[in-house]
């Protein structure tokens, strides 16, 4: 796998990977998190995949030379308060279904804790759905991030978690 900036030319890509992803929640019967409309219908969603290629943070992750995840890293979102310290923020991570259960996403989250290390950050955080039966936020802690707070945006729950970077994998 290789990991590698990325820019304008990855938003076809990126979101088709949101669009891929919100296709196998709705054959999961999981709409809660995305809704059940390709991501890629949505002029606000469109909008904000262009905002993070014109940005330093988008990180592509290949494999066969092809785009396998996404991952964008930058401020935290609107509804989670900053962190009282430095901190990486993962602020949208995505993988394509075509790629499922072969790290991706693991590999970018270990990229982020990376980058922060490089920085000197010892904080990355992320926030996520915490809905329907909580698969993500157990997928995130068996990534070695743990919950801190829960929070709401209109009826959708959230969890922040986080993961230190001088406790390794195990936070």
């Amino acid at each position: 796998m290789k990991i590698r900036k990325g820019g304008p030319d990855d938003v076809a890509a990126v979101l088709a990977m949101f669009d891929s992803a919100i296709e196998w929640l709705v054959s999961q019967g999981r709409t809660g998190q995305w809704g059940s409309e390709p991501f890629s219908a949505s002029a606000k969603r469109v909008e904000m995949v262009n905002g993070w290629a014109g940005g330093e943070g988008m990180r592509i992750a290949e494999l066969d030379g092809r785009p396998a995840g996404c991952m964008t890293l930058g401020e935290p979102v609107a509804y989670v308060a900053a962190a009282p310290e430095p901190e990486v923020y993962v602020q949208g991570l995505v993988i394509d279904q075509r790629f499922h259960g072969r790290a991706v996403g693991r590999a970018l989250l270990d990229q982020a804790v990376a980058e922060a290390a490089e920085q000197g950050v010892d904080l990355v955080r992320v926030d996520c759905y915490a809905g329907d039966d909580g698969r993500l936020v157990r997928y995130y802690e068996s990534c070695g991030f743990r919950r801190t707070e829960e929070f709401k945006v209109g009826e959708w729950p959230g969890q922040v978690l986080e993961r230190r970077v001088s406790a390794g994998s195990n936070a």
